[in-house]
């Protein structure tokens, strides 16, 4: 089974004991989340896209962590300007239990 679903504003293509890395949502590693803007699910040659789908995504986080420091550097030539500034963005790890 197959699916397509919208987490904090992002979509993402998911399947059953799938892991992965959403940005960061409200809860505590252990605890269960559901996901039910789904736009598309694909199983059993039944495809269902928009409206007709009315499936429910259930999964688990894993843990809260942060993402790889990114750097923005700016500098004006000749000026002596120079400002160096790191931002590391926060994630969930989600595993995906249940497509039903």
């Amino acid at each position: 089974m197959l699916a397509v679903v919208k987490i904090a504003g992002q979509q993402f293509k998911v399947q059953k004991d799938q892991t992965l890395y959403v940005p960061r949502i409200a809860g505590n590693a252990g605890d269960k989340v559901e996901f039910g803007e789904v736009l598309l699910s694909h199983g059993d040659d039944k495809l269902a896209v928009g409206k007709d789908v009315k499936a429910v995504i259930k999964a688990e986080i894993l843990d809260h962590v942060q993402g790889d420091k990114v750097i923005a550097f700016k500098m004006k030539r000749r000026k002596g300007f120079r400002k160096k500034h790191g931002h590391r963005t926060h994630y969930t790890k989600i595993r995906i239990s249940e497509i039903a």
